[in-house]
């Protein structure tokens, strides 16, 4: 399965330069190892997609909840998963 999921430039950048290898989520949606993550990069500032995309098989996806974060209640309502990607 393919999952896309929008992505702010600077972190698009790490995840191409292959400086970063995971990423963490709001647990408000489904994915399993060996599903697609397709990282679309998104300005914030301007409202709009790049067109780029970066296409990475995940290889394991860690689920936990947290007492406090940026988006407490929403942690707290679905917790937060790690995707894990080569």
């Amino acid at each position: 399965m393919e999952i896309c999921k929008k992505t702010w430039p600077e972190y698009f950048e790490a995840v191409l330069s292959g400086k970063k290898k995971f990423d963490m989520r709001v647990n408000d949606f489904k994915i399993s190892k060996g599903d697609i993550l397709v990282l679309q990069e998104f300005d914030p500032n301007k409202k709009e997609y790049s067109g780029r995309e970066i296409r990475k098989e995940a290889i394991r996806v860690d689920k936990f909840n947290l007492n406090s974060f940026s988006q407490k209640e929403e942690i707290e309502k679905k917790g937060l998963q790690i995707i894990s990607f080569e």
